[in-house]
């Protein structure tokens, strides 16, 4: 079993590289090769590049297809785009890193002669969005005719509905995994427009004073790093057909969904880390953020999660315990 990650040295790509290495087998076979495709790599002391089973393939996606594709490749699990921010202040980065990578990717996978590869997408909650003539309803399910408000959701939503063709013709065995946004994320800050909700926690838990840029009563669903990771590979590596754990039609699975607002995640840091951690956190509302993150749906029905087995984070005290855990 071959199985390359696209985005395989970011954070996500780097825990999903983890458990499957970890286990030694994805949808049941042993996994002989990891490929671990990405445009900054790490090649030294780095357990999952050092893994006898990883192979290191550096360089932009759009370049790597052939180098990746010239063996059979069994599976990819395509983490790899530019985040939301970043896509919205350059257009071009966006469609060519989102979408036109994506494209190429499933022409490669398309074109591979023999049995058709697995493509697990990952998609994004920013796929909707509140039209002024179509509001949101409350709860939000895969029903919901996704109406992104962002050049990032516009684009992970084309990419979804290619991926679902594709399954459709038999080029690919596609199946879409929606993220949540992922906190509490370890590391340097990122462009992405959701990146402070990692930041009001990681920031403060490490001396740093930060910026929250929307309003603390603005909800927003997360998901934890253990739990995202989860889901995708739920998603990947689930039997097609009816039933409980089995993943039916090709629409787009939404991850499970913890519905939090801001300012229950900073009194959640103020009772685990204390009045002065707290204090470092600095509301200061920035339109064009909260524009962006407050455009997504925060509640979710997670029934088609849940048929396959996956249940949200129980609190966000057991998120920041998880990140303490993890990362502390």
């Amino acid at each position: 079993m071959r199985v390359v990650i696209t985005g395989g040295f970011g954070f996500i790509g780097t825990l999903v590289a983890r458990e499957l290495l970890a286990t030694g087998t994805f949808r049941g076979r042993e996994l002989t090769e990891l490929v671990l495709a990405d445009r900054f790599v790490r090649r030294d002391h780095d357990p999952i590049a050092t893994d006898p089973r990883s192979v290191v393939v550096e360089g932009d996606l759009l370049d790597t297809l052939s180098p990746i594709f010239a063996d059979r490749v069994d599976a990819v699990v395509h983490l790899a785009s530019a985040v939301s921010a970043e896509a919205e202040a350059d257009f071009d980065l966006g469609m060519t890193a989102n979408l036109h990578s994506t494209v190429s990717l499933l022409e490669a996978a398309r074109r591979q002669p023999g049995e058709s590869p697995t493509l697990v997408f990952s998609s994004s909650v920013a796929v909707y969005g509140s039209d002024p003539v179509l509001p949101l309803p409350a709860v939000v399910s895969e029903a919901t005719l996704p109406t992104p408000q962002s050049s990032y959701g516009a684009q992970k939503f084309v990419c979804e509905q290619l991926v679902a063709d594709y399954t459709r013709k038999g080029f690919i065995d596609g199946r879409v995994a929606r993220l949540m946004t992922v906190a509490v994320r370890p590391g340097k800050p990122n462009a992405a427009a959701s990146g402070f909700l990692s930041g009001i926690i990681r920031e403060p838990l490490a001396g740093i004073a930060t910026v929250c840029p929307v309003r603390p009563e603005l909800s927003v669903a997360l998901a934890s790093p253990r739990r995202t990771v989860e889901g995708l590979l739920r998603v990947a590596q689930a039997d097609r057909g009816d039933g409980f754990g089995k993943l039916g039609g090709r629409i787009a699975v939404n991850l499970p969904a913890l519905t939090v607002t801001v300012a229950e995640m900073l009194d959640t840091l103020r009772r685990v880390a204390g009045d002065a951690v707290a204090d470092l956190v600095l509301v200061e509302p920035d339109p064009a953020i909260e524009a962006i993150v407050g455009s997504w749906p925060a509640r979710f029905d997670n029934s088609r999660a849940s048929a396959l087995g996956l249940a949200g984070d129980a609190s966000f005290a057991d998120v920041v315990e998880q990140y303490r855990e993890d990362n502390l």
